[in-house]
């Protein structure tokens, strides 16, 4: 069984990202969805809210397995024996730094190697980062996320929704 671990912040979780899933499933037999707590980026929202509309945006997908981590990737690795890190590249400037990712990951756990997918055109500038900003002032984010992923932002920026 070729598993593989799709880790992320996922604050919140994007139509790119569910793009990367979707083509990931096509390689792996399974693929853990791995929602870090990652205080370091300090997350607009909690992590038990991330890890619902993660499960909520794969709801009914068959071979995808969602859970928190809270220390390094290379831990889960182990636990779920899996084959390979998954991780998604929008633009050059991503790739600095998740080169530097792979290369500690693999240092540090040989089993851990790393596999990137490029999100299809249509994602390719959509960002977690600016989906809160989008959404902090009230616009639509709704073609760059699913619907409860809007509702989940509207509620915490408490904002109505549009026509509402």
């Amino acid at each position: 069984m070729r598993r593989a671990i799709y880790p992320g912040t996922f604050d919140p979780i994007t139509n790119g990202h569910l793009d990367i899933i979707r083509r990931a499933e096509r390689l792996f037999d399974e693929l853990i969805i791995a929602v870090a707590a990652n205080p370091q980026k300090a997350p607009l929202l909690d992590l038990a809210t991330r890890e619902n509309l993660v499960r909520k945006s794969v709801k009914g997908t068959d071979g995808i397995r969602v859970t928190t981590f809270d220390g390094l990737l290379v831990g889960l690795v182990d636990t779920y024996q899996a084959d390979a890190i998954l991780r998604g590249l929008r633009a050059v400037s991503d790739f600095e730094f998740e080169f530097q990712m792979a290369l500690m990951n693999r240092e540090l756990n040989a089993r851990a190697e790393t596999i990137y997918l490029m999100p299809s055109v249509e994602y390719i500038f959509i960002s977690s980062t600016l989906i809160k900003n989008i959404a902090a002032h009230g616009g639509s984010v709704g073609n760059f996320v699913p619907g409860h992923v809007e509702q989940a932002l509207r509620a915490k920026f408490g904002h109505a929704a549009p026509g509402a």
